[in-house]
């Protein structure tokens, strides 16, 4: 039993804290408080049989001496408050108590909580607990708490609790138990039917489901079946074996997740027989609607799952069904019927997806007035303010309008979009010859998301690098390494920058850590491997061509598999067939794929290999083409012919 100070103590905490207002009524003194420590069931209705439960009982309150609230509004309690309780010994010594009697003489306030009811103050503790991250304990309580009379709302917040932190068995077993205790309580039946399908107990699911048909055949099970869908086909024949058995026929929920079971097991025929059925129940569920048209697609071809799609959508005017229809057209390709269905959904409708999806299309089609009118209205919505900036700067770079295309392009802060819109502008920029204004635009950047600074520098390094800035670039791209040591961007930029011969030490240490980092990148891989050829060191020329060769052997349809490593794998082993002269092989092996893919390497390759079997009108014919694709003059050539 707490002393009287401590009761005092405990009262004044929460009464300054404004979370326990004592209203005339004995009914819900409780309820600020429970707004507080239990959000979930905020301003929900706590009866059962038309009566209310409180969590703790009050019958014994005064009602002459109760004390009228200051405000209807409650406090939010602090940890602070809880600290203070904990730090007095009142909240440790009253949770070894299931009955707390508290008095305050000064309010003329008495509340006693029967033994065998929940314990505000346990309660108030669980939350204290999970506050500092004591899941364990607080679910303890909570649970102990829930199994007392009267504990619907302990229950269903234990049970929340439960469901997020326990294993879904855990959390069945303790709804499960629970349900018996309390087997009038319908909702409960509800979880563990959904707790059960979740752990994959099909038995416990099926006697559960079972008794809420026999109550109630017709009862919706939508949110039972929410989330619980197998992905392995073992489990989805158990579900739909469990399902089948059920005693009735005609639940729309059960025919329509019967209906999903059976097209998964590619089975569409009878799939299509239990959605339809569930349709004759409810015709006008759209869900239903879209599944038997996914259904259908699986059964007949494009038109007729457009002919169904378009009858439904006239028929009931629904957003989702027209969002089905034109996705539907654009997997089709046809791209100019389902931009028409897009302008009229979104004439019909107030809903931003739809314009932004429509001012897509649009700019697909280059209708560019109708994508700016549509970005123009999403621009009015603050949600899509970005979005709408980003496309219509798209729209204007490819109406040729540069300069309000770099204007949207500049309104981007959206952080996802804004280091694309960036690029874009400093693209522009450069374009207009005006590298200057690029790396201000840089240098901002990195300013204002400095989490995009490898980003910026890399960009930077590079504009630097074409003006001639070598050194500066270098600097640049060190400096910043500095700050994101391991940014893989930054490292392959100064990898890229450094010199194989001068700063050959730097690089190879460079590549190196590269490779540590990120040892699966291929990229990197043959990078390293051309600096190793162009040591000219046996050791080196051996470990470039085991590298070369490996990434040689990656299959095209591998996710790794990059066409300019592969270019530049062949090209470092023909650059070593050069060296033994085996001109025949070069040109047999290159010549089809500079035509197919044309590459400076790979041309200065062939040439030299066409020099070698004296060929110089093939000679003359590259030089020429070399010149006039990547714009080198003669003595460029010639600079990287002096490489092999």
């Amino acid at each position: 039993m707490l002393s009287s100070p401590h009761k005092v103590l405990l009262m004044s905490t929460l009464f300054a804290a404004g979370v326990v207002a004592v209203p005339a009524s004995a009914d819900n003194i409780f309820t600020p408080i429970l707004k507080v420590l239990m959000p979930s069931v905020v301003d929900k209705s706590i009866s059962e049989d038309n009566s209310t439960t409180d969590l703790v009982n009050d019958d014994n309150l005064n009602q002459n001496q109760a004390i009228e609230p200051q405000s209807t509004t409650a406090t939010p309690i602090t940890t602070t408050d809880i600290d203070k309780a904990v730090t007095s010994g009142v909240l440790t010594s009253t949770v070894k108590n299931d009955a707390v009697s508290t008095q305050s003489t000064d309010a003329g306030v008495r509340i006693n909580s029967a033994r065998n009811r929940p314990s505000l103050y346990q309660v108030m503790y669980a939350e204290f607990l999970l506050n500092r991250g004591n899941i364990d304990e607080a679910l303890r309580i909570y649970k102990s708490e829930a199994f007392k009379q009267d504990a619907t709302t302990v229950f269903e917040r234990a049970l929340t609790l439960s469901i997020q932190y326990d294993t879904p068995d855990e959390a069945l077993r303790f709804a499960k138990a629970w349900q018996i205790q309390n087997s009038e309580h319908v909702p409960a039946q509800f979880f563990v039917a959904h707790l059960a399908l979740k752990a994959l107990d099909y038995d416990t699911a099926g006697d559960t489901l079972s008794q809420i048909l026999r109550d109630n055949p017709q009862a919706d099970l939508n949110e039972i079946l929410t989330g619980i869908y197998p992905t392995a086909p073992a489990d989805q024949r158990a579900l739909l074996a469990t399902l089948q058995d059920l005693p009735t026929r005609d639940n729309p929920s059960l025919l329509v997740m019967q209906a999903g079971l059976l097209s998964q097991l590619n089975q569409p025929e009878p799939a299509l027989v239990a959605v339809s059925n569930a349709l004759r129940l409810q015709p006008d569920t759209v869900p239903y609607i879209t599944l038997k048209a996914d259904i259908i697609r699986q059964l007949q071809p494009p038109e007729d799952v457009l002919a169904y799609i378009s009858q439904e959508r006239a028929r009931l005017s629904e957003e989702n069904l027209y969002l089905y229809e034109i996705r539907y057209r654009l997997t089709l390709e046809q791209t100019s019927e389902a931009w028409h269905l897009l302008v009229e959904a979104d004439d019909i409708f107030e809903n931003p997806e739809i314009t932004l999806l429509a001012s897509l299309v649009s700019l697909d089609l280059e209708a560019y007035d109708k994508a700016d009118e549509l970005l123009a209205n999403l621009a009015s919505n603050p949600a899509y303010l970005d979005q709408a900036y980003y496309y219509l700067g798209i729209s204007h770079e490819r109406q040729g309008k540069l300069d309000s295309a770099k204007r949207f392009f500049a309104k981007v802060m959206r952080e996802d979009l804004v280091l694309d819109a960036r690029q874009k502008l400093v693209a522009l920029q450069l374009l207009q010859n005006d590298p200057e204004s690029a790396l201000a635009t840089l240098q901002t950047l990195t300013q204002q998301f400095p989490v995009y600074a490898p980003d910026s520098a890399v960009l930077q390094a590079d504009i630097l690098r074409q003006q001639g800035k070598q050194d500066e670039a270098l600097q640049l791209l060190q400096t910043t390494a500095e700050r994101f040591p391991d940014d893989l961007k930054l490292l392959f930029a100064e990898a890229q920058l450094l010199d194989n011969d001068t700063d050959a030490g730097q690089k190879r240490a460079v590549l190196n850590h590269l490779i540590e980092l990120d040892p699966e990148n291929f990229t990197h891989q043959i990078a390293y491997a051309k600096f190793l050829f162009a040591q000219q060191d046996a050791g080196d020329v051996a470990r470039s061509l085991s590298i070369a060769k490996r990434v040689l052997a990656v299959p095209f349809n591998d996710p790794n598999f990059r066409q300019i490593n592969y270019l530049d794998a062949l090209n470092l082993t023909m650059a070593d067939a050069l060296g033994d002269e085996n001109y025949a092989t070069i040109v047999d092996t290159l010549q089809p794929v500079y035509d197919l893919t044309p590459n400076l390497d790979t041309g200065i390759l062939l040439i030299r290999a066409y020099q070698g079997i004296g060929s110089s009108n093939m000679v003359n014919v590259l030089l020429t083409d070399l010149q006039n694709r990547f714009a080198l003059g003669r003595s460029d050539i010639n600079d990287r012919l002096q490489e092999y």
